[in-house]
């Protein structure tokens, strides 16, 4: 069903924001490691190599991650010969921080190391960069694999935390690759004159009851209703023209009393060039029409949320 409605882009995410945990200070302590070789330097007197609390902790899996997006294990075959998160290598995360490969039975998690002021900085104008960063990222490993992206700021505590989301929905999260491999996400903003204008310069309040209220409330029903039934004879024609595998369609009516609707397209990416050309081809045809064409994207719209909550 299509409404005019307020409208918001919102990023396909189901996990929960997991409160940001993580050690202060960078004192080197001095560790002997007799379970792996670690690098760095060696210590003369313990035998041992002295790491960074940091380093420390994220050996013990005790590390904060911000999480990007799931995606196909099998799409990073250097990933078979590891347990432990392995780094990604020439993608860059938020703030700079170095991204990782988290592996979880037949998925990977992209994430990146998280500490406490990094979330202090989304807070402030640097927050609009690190949103196109985290979509950067997501939009990389699409071109690996399929990928399920997280909302923007979504983190883990440590190990633990990230493991048991992806076991507690495990069967949803390949219920979700499986039903999006191969495809992808495109987008058309479309805006339309508004058929029904509003009344200019009139204002009306509940508390003038009578008559004129009445029929104002009347009017307003009358002209929503038109609204919708542009928008789903707009939304039937595109559907007609592109034949995509699935859609979300919402509606808003702009300031400038045009009518907007975003429109967002699931289908296969083989057939993006194909999908391209009918664009063309509805421009020509739909003059009347503001159109504007983006994507391939990961599939934020077509993303199933339904998931078991847990702590």
């Amino acid at each position: 069903m299509i409404s005019c409605q307020p409208y918001q882009i919102g990023h396909s995410i189901w996990l929960a924001i997991s409160t940001v945990h993580s050690f202060q200070g960078t004192r080197e302590v001095a560790l002997v490691s007799p379970i792996e070789k670690l690098q760095g330097r060696n210590d003369p007197q313990t035998g041992g190599t002295l790491i960074s609390r940091t380093e420390f902790q994220e050996r013990l899996g005790l590390m904060a991650w911000y999480a990007y997006c799931i995606a196909e294990r099998n799409a990073f075959p250097d990933l078979a010969r590891h347990r432990r998160p392995m780094p990604l290598v020439g993608v860059t995360g938020l703030f700079g921080n170095q991204t990782f490969l988290f592996p979880a039975a037949d998925l990977a998690v992209i994430v990146s190391e998280h500490h406490t002021e990094d979330a202090a900085r989304m807070a402030t104008p640097e927050g609009q960069a690190a949103a196109r960063q985290h979509a950067g990222v997501i939009s990389g490993c699409f071109a690996r694999s399929t990928v399920l992206p997280f909302r923007f700021g979504t983190t883990f505590e440590d190990d633990d935390s990230l493991r048991r989301s992806v076991r507690s929905n495990q069967r949803h999260f390949m219920a979700n690759v499986e039903r999006l491999r191969g495809k992808a996400e495109m987008h058309i903003k479309l805006l339309v004159d508004d058929i029904c204008p509003e009344t200019q310069g009139q204002t009306y309040k509940p508390q003038a009851a009578g008559q004129e209220y009445l029929s104002h409330l009347r009017e307003s029903a009358s002209r929503q209703r038109e609204r919708q039934s542009r928008a789903r004879a707009l939304s039937i024609q595109m559907h007609r023209m592109f034949l995509p595998i699935a859609e979300e369609i919402t509606c808003k009516r702009m300031d400038s009393g045009k009518m907007l609707l975003d429109i967002a397209h699931l289908v296969d990416k083989k057939t993006v060039e194909r999908y391209q050309n009918k664009y063309s081809t509805a421009t020509q045809q739909m003059k009347d029409c503001n159109m504007q064409l983006s994507g391939p994207w990961p599939p934020y719209h077509f993303v199933q949320r339904e998931q078991r909550s847990h702590a």
